[in-house]
């Protein structure tokens, strides 16, 4: 089974990836500097109701808020996608790049096809395709909770533990009942702030 929002937790390894060093603050500035869009603002109530449930109804309201992010409009772009989540869910990241590449190109106003995209790539280790495609997920959807922990993710595996714990807190702000991001906030806490002894 996929971990919720397909980022698995993967053991920390040292990864040659040439990312300039504003790289995560960029792609947090982005989140934050960008408002609800128009396609979102039906979203409101569902987004108010996250921040305010306790965990298992937040989980039932994330889920709502998803099913609403993947409904592409297309019912080619719906194959796509569902192809692209099957090979995801059968270990086959490859294959889901290719759904997914086939999906940005066919309809790249979809958000969820770049985040499918983006979580193959990490699956894959290429972090830096990741995080082009995570970019361009949060500026078509800046609230998209996944996005933003796939970020936390990605700058833990390439040890940017401030870059990481950011977004995670970022998350929390939409989504204070998530409980990995919870988690990954209390881990990375005295690795960011320190703690006195």
């Amino acid at each position: 089974m996929r971990p919720a929002c397909g980022y698995p937790n993967h053991s920390m390894r040292k990864i040659s990836v040439d990312l300039k060093p504003a790289v995560g603050a960029l792609f947090l500035s982005c989140v934050l500097a960008l408002g609800a869009s128009a396609d979102e603002s039906s979203l409101d109530s569902l987004f108010e109701t996250l921040k305010t449930a306790e965990e298992a109804d937040a989980v039932k309201v994330a889920r709502e808020i998803e099913l609403e992010w993947s409904k592409s409009g297309s019912a080619s772009a719906n194959l796509l996608y569902k192809r692209g989540e099957k090979a995801l869910r059968e270990d086959n990241p490859s294959l889901a790049v290719e759904h997914f590449t086939a999906l940005t190109d066919h309809a790249p106003l979809f958000a969820e096809g770049w985040h499918g995209r983006a979580r193959a790539f990490f699956a894959l280790g290429e972090y830096g395709l990741a995080l082009n495609d995570l970019k361009q997920v949060l500026a078509l959807t800046p609230r998209h909770f996944g996005a933003i922990y796939g970020l936390g993710a990605i700058m833990e595996q390439i040890d940017k533990p401030e870059e990481a714990y950011d977004a995670y807190k970022i998350l929390l702000n939409l989504y204070p009942a998530h409980e990995k991001a919870l988690a990954a906030v209390e881990r990375l806490e005295s690795r960011v702030n320190g703690t006195n002894l």
